[in-house]
């Protein structure tokens, strides 16, 4: 198996990783609307900081999970939050 490496902008990282904290299940799509909630909310719960550490408490506890929850925040992110072309 081999990973594709891509380089990820700070506020797309800091949005899935606020996604990735939100009580939702991954199996299926969320919109806009509800992306933009659920990162609402993680990010006055828990900062960009307490976000993180969440994160990483997971990889280390739970890596494979962790991965595949992250993929599909990444994902999400990007699919809701295009940036445009300069």
């Amino acid at each position: 198996m081999t990973a594709t490496l891509r380089r990820v902008d700070i506020l797309t990282a800091a949005r899935a990783e606020a996604l990735f904290c939100a009580p939702v299940c991954c199996d299926e799509p969320i919109d806009r609307a509800a992306a933009d909630q659920l990162i609402r909310t993680q990010a006055q719960l828990r900062g960009c900081r307490g976000c993180a550490e969440t994160v990483a408490l997971e990889y280390g506890d739970h890596p494979l999970e962790a991965a595949a929850r992250m993929a599909w925040a990444l994902a999400t992110v990007r699919t809701h939050y295009r940036r445009k072309a300069a």
